[in-house]
C-alpha cells in the first residue's frame, strides 16, 4: 500500500512539475514587458509547492538511498585501502623474511663450501702423508731386502770361494790339508777375515 501511495505522490508531483510551467507560460503571454521577470502568485505558489513536494520526496526516499550507497562505497573504498595497506605491509614483512632466509642460506652455503674445502685439503694432506709414509716403508723394505740378498749372495760367494780356495790350496799343497780339518777351518777363517777386510 505504501508503494502505491508513493507511486501516486511521485506521479502527481511529476505531473504538476510538467504542467505548471505550461500554465504559467500561457498566462504570461497575455501580459508583456517587465512583468515577465516578476513571478505571479498563481505561478509561484504551485511551483513552490511542487518544488517542496519534489524536495521532500527526494529527501525522504531518494537521498537516503543515494547517501547510503555513497557511504557504503566510501566504506568499501576505505576498507579496500586499509586491506591494501595491510597486504602491502604483510608483503614487505614477507619480503624481509625471504631476504633474511636467502642471506642465511647464502651464508650457510659459503660456510659449507669453506668447510668442504678445508676437509678436502686435510684429506689431501693426509693422503699425501700416508703415501709418503708408504713409499718410505716400501723403500726401507726394498733396502732391507737388497741388504739381505746382498748378504746372502756374499755369504754364498764367500762359502763358494772358500771351498774353491781350499780345493785349489789342497791341490797346490797336496794332501797335507786334505786330512787335517782343523787346518782347513783355520785357513778358511783367515781367508774370510782378509776378504771381509777388503770389502769393509
Amino acid at each position: 500500500m505504501k508503494n502505491v501511495e508513493r507511486a501516486g505522490i511521485t506521479f502527481g508531483a511529476a505531473a504538476l512539475t510538467f504542467f505548471a510551467p505550461t500554465l504559467a507560460f500561457a498566462e504570461g503571454t497575455e501580459s508583456g514587458g517587465a512583468d515577465i521577470l516578476i513571478p505571479k502568485m498563481a505561478e509561484f505558489v504551485p511551483a513552490l509547492i511542487i518544488f517542496l513536494l519534489i524536495w521532500f520526496l527526494l529527501a525522504k526516499f531518494v537521498w537516503p538511498k543515494v547517501i547510503g550507497a555513497l557511504d557504503a562505497r566510501e566504506q568499501t573504498i576505505e576498507s579496500s585501502i586499509e586491506q591494501a595497506d595491510a597486504t602491502k605491509a604483510e608483503a614487505a614483512e614477507i619480503r624481509d623474511e625471504a631476504d633474511a632466509i636467502v642471506a642465511d642460506a647464502r651464508r650457510k652455503a659459503s660456510e659449507i663450501v669453506l668447510e668442504a674445502r678445508s676437509d678436502a685439503e686435510k684429506e689431501r694432506s693426509r693422503i699425501v702423508a700416508l703415501a709418503h709414509n708408504d713409499a718410505e716403508d716400501i723403500i726401507a723394505k726394498a733396502r732391507d731386502r737388497a741388504d739381505d740378498e746382498m748378504k746372502r749372495a756374499y755369504a754364498g760367494a764367500t762359502d763358494t770361494i772358500a771351498k774353491m780356495s781350499v780345493a785349489v790350496a789342497g791341490k797346490i799343497v797336496g794332501d797335507t790339508l786334505a786330512n787335517d780339518e782343523a787346518k782347513q777351518r783355520e785357513l778358511i777363517k783367515k781367508y774370510l777375515a782378509e776378504v771381509g777386510a777388503l770389502n769393509g
